[in-house]
């Protein structure tokens, strides 16, 4: 599989969501597809187009792949299109362009996807995963004071991390531009692994970043300054959920019952033998991108994260305030419209799990 959209090409795609957003156009990455939802291919077959992170904090769709829970759950039918991307950033704008049925995306990406969409495009139709964040600098700065004059990288401006950090240091009087001037200079930085190398060469002071990211940092001698489930209410906070177009709900809503299906499996299997969903988890990574994970930093890293097909709404609102405040959004309207749980809640109760609520 091919990694999706440059951010180059993500910006072209932002021009071509504005002249029509919730129609599907050509498909990009390792997709391909035809129709007016972009999804049923010369062979009769559903072709259902996935994007997700190469993150820890996307495990739930690495499991999900690895193990075949999709696949098995989707049926003879369904092609899966797997489309891996450094960011959410990217996915929003792959969304918006029409080059994605389905995503695995962090919150304010799917809030800007909403937002942008005028509330046509997309719905969050699960959590997946809370937690796995943190702040991690160089020994030696040990308080938020010390980081003036100091540049951190984030995944990219606007994402989930990005708007964490900025958040928090607003709050301790600091202040950040989008262009990296302000009191501590934020670099977005892509991909991430980049980030560790920019960490490892001293040329950048630390991240917020999401795992495996962080625990490299710390192995390249970081420490952990601020742990992002330290500020939540019980540690609680989305960090990954997953999104469908509504045009390929209203299409296909059999094959979106049936992924929220494999996902309810995936996440089921992650938390009760975490040991060998980490073992799926880093075969997966090994397939997209040749590389493997440190046993260490692969267990630290599941560590820090809670799987659940809870989206913990509240905290996405609280998200979106945060970005508002941060001149990274702009006010949302009716963003509770934005979750359809319904099809979850089914699949949930099938599996013999409690509903979840928005």
């Amino acid at each position: 599989m091919r990694r999706a959209l440059s951010v180059a090409a993500a910006a072209a795609a932002v021009a071509i969501a504005a002249a029509g957003c919730g129609s599907s156009g050509g498909s990009s990455g390792s997709s391909s597809g035809s129709g007016s939802t972009g999804s049923v291919s010369s062979s009769n077959k559903v072709v259902l187009r996935l994007g997700f992170l190469e993150n820890i904090t996307h495990a739930t769709a690495l499991v999900g792949i690895k193990q075949g829970y999709y696949t098995k759950a989707l049926g003879k039918n369904v092609e899966l299109k797997l489309q891996p991307f450094s960011t959410g950033t990217e996915e929003a704008t792959a969304l918006l362009a029409g080059q994605l049925d389905a995503a695995y995306v962090g919150p304010n990406p799917a809030i800007k996807a909403w937002q942008t969409s005028n509330g046509k495009l997309i719905k969050v139709i699960a959590g997946a995963a809370s937690g796995g964040a943190d702040l991690v600098v160089k020994k030696g700065i040990t308080s938020a004071s010390q980081l003036k004059g100091q540049k951190l990288a984030t995944p990219s401006l606007g994402n989930t991390q990005d708007v964490a950090v900025r958040y928090w240091l607003k709050q301790h009087g600091l202040t950040t531009t989008q262009t990296g001037g302000g009191d501590v200079h934020i670099t977005p930085i892509t991909p991430n692994s980049d980030a560790v190398l920019a960490f490892t060469s001293g040329s950048i002071a630390g991240g917020w970043e999401p795992q495996p990211y962080a625990a490299e940092m710390v192995a390249a001698g970081g420490h952990v300054l601020v742990n992002e489930a330290s500020l939540w209410p019980q540690g609680q906070f989305v960090t990954t959920e997953l999104v469908a177009t509504q045009s390929f709900m209203a299409a296909h809503a059999d094959v979106i019952s049936n992924l929220l299906k494999g996902q309810i499996q995936a996440n089921q299997y992650i938390n009760s033998d975490t040991s060998a969903a980490e073992t799926a988890a880093n075969a997966e990574l090994e397939s997209i991108s040749g590389k493997t994970l440190k046993p260490d930093i692969l267990a630290t890293s599941f560590k820090e994260v809670h799987f659940t097909n809870d989206p913990i709404a509240s905290s996405l609102a609280t998200d979106a305030q945060h970005a508002i405040s941060l001149g990274l959004l702009t006010p949302v309207k009716n963003l509770s419209g934005i979750y359809d749980l319904g099809p979850l809640n089914q699949q949930l109760a099938a599996a013999g799990q409690p509903a979840v609520d928005k």
